[in-house]
């Protein structure tokens, strides 16, 4: 799969609720559709001001030309050995220019701690460190910041039964827990893979692995991939809950 083509897959549900991304996320589903890579894509892509530098940051301290390129996408949104090439001087510099401005002086001490302590630039870390960091849970409303962080954390599920535009999927769920984040055991849910019949996985089937985010199945992931999932999700976690 084309390296754009990887990316809208994960990035069209936030887009489609409104959190990311330009306004038009009827046309991002029609790439992802016909599976069409084009200049224009790749400009709507540009858009995404959350992931985007992300995937600049990956390409650029491995000697890749491309932002978009295919294993940039996959490390970003599920993991690979490419988040192991970008140093820590690099990671540093790139969340501080992005970030510190807009956290507060004690939340900026708990964050700059993160990358010299091991953090990876995977998604995981931007739900996981920023998202609260900026600000989100200054309010205080900690139980719905924590559902909304669960929803944005790209989990993975086992497929247990195809019903027509959703899936049911085994699949665990972040969760608050004597003030440590933590996942839950795999459990029943239902998420969703078309609209009117329409979508990214048409050929889906049980006992298949897919790709969480936002209630939105990605897409198949193999084991390699969960497994990578799993490890680099855990690996920020455990970083984020030494300050939490």
């Amino acid at each position: 799969m084309h390296g754009p083509q990887l990316f809208l897959r994960y990035a069209f549900m936030p887009n489609r609720l409104g959190y990311c991304g330009s306004d038009d996320n009827t046309t991002l589903f029609e790439y992802g559709r016909e599976g069409h890579v084009d200049a224009g894509l790749v400009e709507l892509e540009r858009h995404f001001e959350g992931a985007y530098p992300y995937l600049q940051l990956i390409a650029g301290a491995n000697g890749l030309p491309d932002p978009l390129d295919e294993r940039v996408v996959q490390a970003y949104w599920l993991g690979n050995d490419l988040l192991d090439g970008v140093d820590m001087a690099s990671f540093y510099a790139s969340v501080e220019q992005r970030f510190r401005s807009r956290a507060t002086a004690p939340d900026w001490r708990w964050l700059a701690t993160k990358v010299p302590a091991g953090a990876r630039p995977h998604h995981s870390f931007h739900v996981l460190e920023i998202f609260p960091r900026v600000g989100m849970l200054s309010s205080g409303a900690v139980d719905h910041v924590v559902e909304t962080m669960g929803s944005c954390i790209i989990r993975w599920g086992k497929v247990q039964a195809v019903e027509g535009d959703s899936l049911v999927v085994a699949a665990p769920r972040l969760i608050l827990r004597d003030g440590r984040l933590m996942l839950t055991p795999p459990e029943p849910e239902t998420v969703v893979r078309a609209y009117d019949g329409r979508g990214f996985l048409d050929s889906i089937g049980e006992g298949e692995w897919v790709s969480i985010h936002w209630g939105w199945a990605c897409d198949r992931l193999s084991p390699g991939q969960r497994a990578l999932l799993e490890r680099y999700t855990r690996h920020n976690m455990a970083l984020c809950n030494q300050t939490i």
